[in-house]
């Protein structure tokens, strides 16, 4: 696996190599000793999560967690294809209210490693998209947060048009003067 940074210091696209014979392919998503030394990560995985969103189009997130709860994540796309988005939270980062998006496939076999201080979301881009989330914090429905999908503060540029999303994703609030970075 090879680790690349993204214009949001702190966060990387994680290209995973496959070794391929008449069966098939096997290859490994995680190794403590290559994160470990590649992008400092000293934490453990407490939780593993995953997502099936069905119909193109649709948009999850942004979410994210307050601290003291704050989360580190891991997603890969097991199925399908999505655009994967995350924004930088962090109160001091030269980034702070940046974006990045990158496509994550069963095809392409990338990942992205999200840290402490982000919000994260998705928009499908196949019918049938799953996700496998592995997070550094248990899930505190206490501390659940999130940015709206379309906050013209970040100005995400989605790919499709939205086709479905959820109550409490449409209805998160904007960010304004009050809005506390993390």
């Amino acid at each position: 696996m090879t680790f690349a940074e993204t214009i949001l210091k702190g966060s990387f696209v994680i290209h995973l190599k496959t070794l391929q014979d008449d069966r098939g392919w096997f290859m490994r998503t995680y190794s403590k000793d290559e994160f470990e030394k590649n992008i400092r990560f000293e934490k453990e995985w407490v939780q593993m999560n995953q997502s099936f969103t069905s119909k193109k189009g649709s948009i999850r997130g942004m979410h994210f967690q307050l601290k003291p709860f704050s989360e580190i994540k891991l997603v890969r796309c097991i199925a399908g294809e999505v655009f994967d988005v995350i924004i930088d939270l962090r109160k001091n980062s030269s980034t702070f209210l940046k974006w990045f998006g990158i496509n994550l496939s069963t095809e392409n076999k990338k990942m992205i490693y999200i840290p402490e201080g982000f919000a994260h979301g998705f928009q499908t881009l196949s019918e049938n998209a799953e996700l496998v989330y592995q997070h550094s914090a248990y899930y505190k429905p206490e501390a659940e947060s999130g940015i709206k999908y379309n906050d013209p503060a970040v100005g995400i540029k989605w790919p499709l048009e939205v086709t479905e999303i959820s109550e409490r994703d449409k209805n998160h609030l904007l960010i304004d003067s009050t809005f506390k970075a993390l």
